[in-house]
């Protein structure tokens, strides 16, 4: 039942992050008039809240309650989003943006650990797809809703999102807090999420990044980050409202048709790879973002289907998004040296945002200086190269699985000889 009460609550959390972020830019840029770098800077520094906050949150997460964690995480960028309906300077937007982000980014270390905690082991892949789902589903009932009701002619057509936001937030706290009134922390968990450690935080990053699975799995979170989630709610809507003249209703529902393709796929798709490597999933993710962008592509040669391609490389997207978080966390905390779980998720998200900060930069840079073939050109290269890092994990987990198993298999050898 916690289990399940915790994939409402991550639920509800994302409404403003659809109803805020894909439309932030265009808000930012043209109906305050506060020109492109004010807009991208406002993602980046979005990104750069949550670059702040899940280390440290994921290091409280190990030492503290977690339930506690994520609550006060979420009310602080309650505070922080609903606090941007009543700025008028583009200094206070800025802050407002990068509390948001400190907020939202800081329960999600938390929460994972709840997974941990909560599930066992044999049901931690299914929990954390649900869980994905549910904030997939968040994220397209924000989005749409907001696709259809935002102004961004008023200064204040935005403020319908703002408060989805914060109210998300406010509701999603409330129920994290109640699944953990009296529960037992520890019923679902085993010696990945027990005796955190007292090492100092130089100490965790040499002992995480020692071990060579997971230098190849912070690659694949980076990579795979870039090539779709650092551009979803900045780079992606700005190319399409700049560069293929789509609406901000066809935004909205881009970003609805790619979770509810989420929902639709989800749970087929944790049955189907149930016995797939991780490795494996994460390569085909980074094959999906291959064609995803290359679909996008060919937008700009059929100005009459390009918000329908624009809506269908969404829905590809989607596709390897079912495969992504599921398996990304799961995999990341197998791998965790002991008494870090909270910490390596926490680390590997801050590697994520550190790296997702510079997407909107990026793509404002690109896209302002008419360079939309770069823009494309450059995230194809880094799915790719997401492919090659998945490629390259599978390869030395491979090794590490033949090292363990050798000692066992010649100590057998030697009993037999012996009898």
């Amino acid at each position: 039942m916690r289990a399940k009460l915790l994939v409402l609550a991550s639920s509800i959390g994302m409404l403003g992050w659809g109803a805020v972020l894909p439309f932030q830019y265009a808000y930012a840029a043209e109906t305050r008039a506060w020109g492109a770098f004010v807009a991208a800077a406002a993602s980046s520094l979005f990104s750069i809240g949550a670059l702040v906050a899940a280390p440290i949150a994921g290091r409280l997460s190990d030492r503290f309650n977690p339930v506690t964690v994520a609550v006060l995480a979420q009310l602080v960028g309650a505070v922080g989003v609903g606090t941007l309906v009543l700025v008028d300077t583009r200094e206070a937007f800025l802050a407002g943006m990068f509390v948001f982000g400190l907020g939202l980014t800081a329960a999600v270390p938390a929460k994972q650990v709840l997974v941990l905690r909560w599930v066992p082991s044999n049901d931690r892949r299914k929990i954390f797809a649900y869980k994905f789902t549910g904030e997939a589903l968040g994220m397209a009932a924000g989005a749409y809703i907001a696709g259809h009701l935002v102004d961004l002619k008023n200064p204040q057509g935005l403020d319908l999102g703002f408060l989805t936001a914060a109210a998300g937030f406010a509701i999603s706290s409330l129920i994290i807090g109640l699944a953990g009134r009296g529960a037992d922390l520890h019923a679902g968990s085993d010696a990945l999420t027990e005796a955190p450690s007292a090492a100092s935080p130089r100490e965790s990053l040499r002992a995480i990044f020692a071990t060579p699975a997971l230098r190849w799995t912070a690659v694949i979170t980076v990579t795979l980050a870039l090539g779709f989630y650092a551009q979803f709610e900045s780079g992606l809507p700005a190319y399409a409202l700049t560069e293929l003249n789509v609406d901000p209703a066809g935004v909205g529902t881009a970003a609805a048709v790619n979770s509810i393709v989420i929902v639709a796929l989800q749970v087929v798709v944790v049955r189907l790879t149930a016995n797939r490597s991780a490795p494996t999933l994460l390569m085909a993710v980074g094959g999906i973002w291959v064609v995803s962008w290359l679909v996008l592509s060919t937008a700009q040669f059929a100005p009459g289907i390009a918000a329908a391609l624009f809506v269908t490389t969404f829905g590809i997207f989607a596709v390897g998004e079912t495969m992504y978080s599921p398996v990304l966390n799961p995999l990341t905390a197998s791998l965790a040296p002991a008494g870090m779980v909270g910490q390596t998720l926490g680390i590997f998200a801050a590697l994520q945002t550190t790296f997702s900060a510079l997407g909107p930069l990026v793509a404002g840079a690109l896209l302002g200086a008419g360079l939309a073939n770069g823009f494309l050109g450059l995230h194809l290269a880094i799915s790719l190269l997401a492919v090659y890092a998945a490629w390259r994990l599978r390869a030395v987990m491979r090794s590490s699985d033949m090292a363990r198993n050798a000692p066992s298999t010649a100590l057998d050898d030697e009993t037999v000889l012996a009898a």
